[in-house]
């Protein structure tokens, strides 16, 4: 049999057959040395990715380009990108634009935490940090916030460690990753007080100190705002339901939005004083709203109990 010659109209097969190729999911976690990156690795290693540590940016295609050829063997990949690669740092925007380009659907992982804490973890540790050089900790701390500051703001999502330990990070990261089929978006809605200062990781911000204190209601003041007593008095208060009905369409308003620009995680910060009643009590009602309108909410109280 004579060989058929292939003219220009006859594309090539592609690698491994007539198969179509999988593209695998694609997560990039960076963020603050020190703030839980390769624990945050290992968590989505544990939960069957495919994990690369400090890969240059420059060569997340061609990663994704070998799991797409994989058959199927390697369908979700992370990739650990952090200021050990700086050389190559600033390829990473072309990158990720070659693979929005190509429709890969990827998502970035930032791991944040407060100066103090990433301080105190590099003096425990008796570590310099990587961008320090003859300066102290601090001034490494600081180049690489400003290093970073760009891809912190295209983070999906955002964890703010600097009150973690290495189970609540895994914890966080299970809730994210873990199950079944990928959700359209999910919800975290954190209570917090305004006296231990504001959530750094939060998409959104919610006062509720507008409402009457029950700290100052003898009888209240042991509860939390996840007892029926407290939740009650919060939300007979002038102007309390009213606020939470607003609020909840302005989120599904957004939600709506967030979906449609493929944003699959928020963060709502819901604030009072000490983070132990109103606070604690509107987030409780709000996630039931979220949950209720389908979106996957979990319900995170950061400092009750801190009193």
């Amino acid at each position: 049999m004579s060989e058929q010659t292939r003219g220009e109209d006859q594309p090539a097969a592609p690698a491994g057959g007539d198969e179509a190729l999988t593209t695998p999911e694609l997560v990039i976690i960076s963020g603050m040395s020190g703030a839980g990156r390769s624990t945050a690795a290992k968590c989505l290693e544990d939960l069957g990715w495919f994990v690369v540590d400090n890969l240059p940016p420059a060569l997340i295609p061609t990663m994704v380009d070998l799991g797409a050829r994989s058959q199927g063997n390697v369908a979700r990949i992370a990739v650990v990108v952090d200021v050990r690669g700086r050389s190559f740092f600033d390829s990473l925007r072309e990158s990720l634009t070659d693979l929005d380009a190509k429709g890969v659907t990827r998502r970035i992982v930032f791991l944040e935490a407060s100066d103090n804490a990433l301080v105190q973890r590099f003096e425990s540790v008796r570590r310099p940090h990587p961008l320090q050089g003859d300066g102290r900790i601090v001034d490494g701390i600081a180049a690489e916030r400003d290093l970073l500051r760009e891809l912190r703001g295209d983070a999906d999502l955002v964890i703010d460690t600097s009150n973690l330990n290495v189970h609540e990070l895994r914890a966080k990261m299970d809730a994210q990753f873990a199950g079944g089929d990928e959700p359209e978006l999910r919800a975290t809605v954190m209570s917090f007080g305004y006296k231990y200062g504001l959530p750094v990781d939060a998409d959104h911000v919610v006062d509720c100190r507008f409402l009457p204190n029950p700290h100052w209601v003898p009888e209240l003041r042991p509860y939390t705002g996840t007892s029926e007593e407290v939740a009650g008095y919060v939300f007979n208060q002038p102007g309390a339901k009213e606020f939470l009905d607003r609020y909840a369409e302005l989120l599904q308003l957004i939600a709506g939005g967030y979906r449609r620009e493929g944003k699959r995680y928020v963060t709502i910060a819901v604030g009072c004083t000490g983070g132990k009643h109103r606070s604690v009590a509107m987030s409780e009602r709000l996630a039931r709203r979220l949950a209720a309108e389908g979106v996957e909410t979990v319900v995170v109280h950061r400092d009750m109990g801190r009193e």
